[in-house]
C-alpha cells in the first residue's frame, strides 16, 4: 500500500508476471474489483497499457470514501456505508491510510435497521478512535422500535471507546473544528444527509 492507502500490486497470469497496477482508490475490495476488471479486459484483448491507465484514472464512485477536503490539517472523507458489512469494509480501507486519530460521524439509516443490527453496528464502529453519532435517519419510518442514538453511544462507551451523541450537524461540525488535529482523518458515514457535516468542516 502507498502512503495514501491506495494499493499497488503485481498481477501474475499462469504463474508468470503480467503487469504492475497502481490504484487511486483504497481498500482490498477494490483490489479484487481491479483483478476482475483485468481478467475481463484480457479476454477482450485490451492492451495492458490501456488497463493500467484506466485503473489509475478511476477515483471511485460518488460517496464511496470520497475525499472532501481538509479541516485543521486533517483529511475529510465521506462514505455512503449504512450497513455493518459496508461500514466494516470502509473501516478496513481506512486502516490502510496513514493518519493520527480517526473520527467517524455515523448516521444510522432507519430505526428498524438500527434496532435489528445494533450488535453488528457496535462491533464495526468500535474500530474507530473517536465516534460521533448523529440523529438516526428515519427515512420512511417512525420510531416504533424505541431505539435511540444514545443506545449506540452507551454500548461503545462501555467498551472503553470515545463516543458521544450530537444531534445537529452544525454542532457536530463545530465540535470537530475544535478537536480535530493535523494528520487526523475525519469520515462522515451514512446514507442520509450526514455528508453535509463533511462539507461544513472541510471549509474550516
Amino acid at each position: 500500500m502507498t502512503i495514501t492507502g491506495f494499493a499497488e500490486f503485481e498481477v501474475y497470469f499462469k504463474n508468470e508476471y503480467y503487469m504492475n497496477v497502481k490504484l487511486s482508490v483504497p481498500g482490498e475490495h477494490n483490489v479484487s474489483n481491479a483483478l476482475a476488471c483485468i481478467a475481463l479486459c484480457h479476454m477482450y484483448e485490451i492492451s495492458k497499457e490501456g488497463m493500467i491507465r484506466g485503473l489509475k484514472k478511476f477515483t471511485g464512485a460518488n460517496r464511496r470514501f470520497e475525499y472532501i477536503g481538509k479541516c485543521n490539517g486533517a483529511m475529510v472523507y465521506d462514505d455512503y456505508a449504512h450497513h455493518p458489512a459496508e461500514v466494516k469494509a470502509t473501516s478496513k480501507a481506512l486502516q490502510k491510510k496513514k493518519f493520527n486519530e480517526s473520527w467517524v460521524v455515523f448516521q444510522s439509516h432507519t430505526y428498524s435497521r438500527t434496532f435489528n443490527l445494533l450488535d453488528e453496528f457496535i462491533d464495526v464502529l468500535a474500530g474507530f478512535d473517536n465516534i460521533i453519532i448523529s440523529d438516526i435517519y428515519a427515512a420512511r419510518e417512525t420510531n416504533t422500535y424505541n431505539v435511540r442514538e444514545q443506545d449506540i453511544v452507551d454500548r461503545l462507551v462501555k467498551m472503553g471507546k470515545k463516543a458521544l451523541y450530537i444531534g445537529k450537524y452544525e454542532d457536530i461540525a463545530e465540535y470537530l473544528k475544535q478537536h480535530v488535529k493535523a494528520n487526523d482523518l475525519v469520515l462522515t458515514m451514512g446514507a442520509g444527509p450526514v455528508v453535509d457535516v463533511a462539507y461544513m468542516v472541510a471549509r474550516a
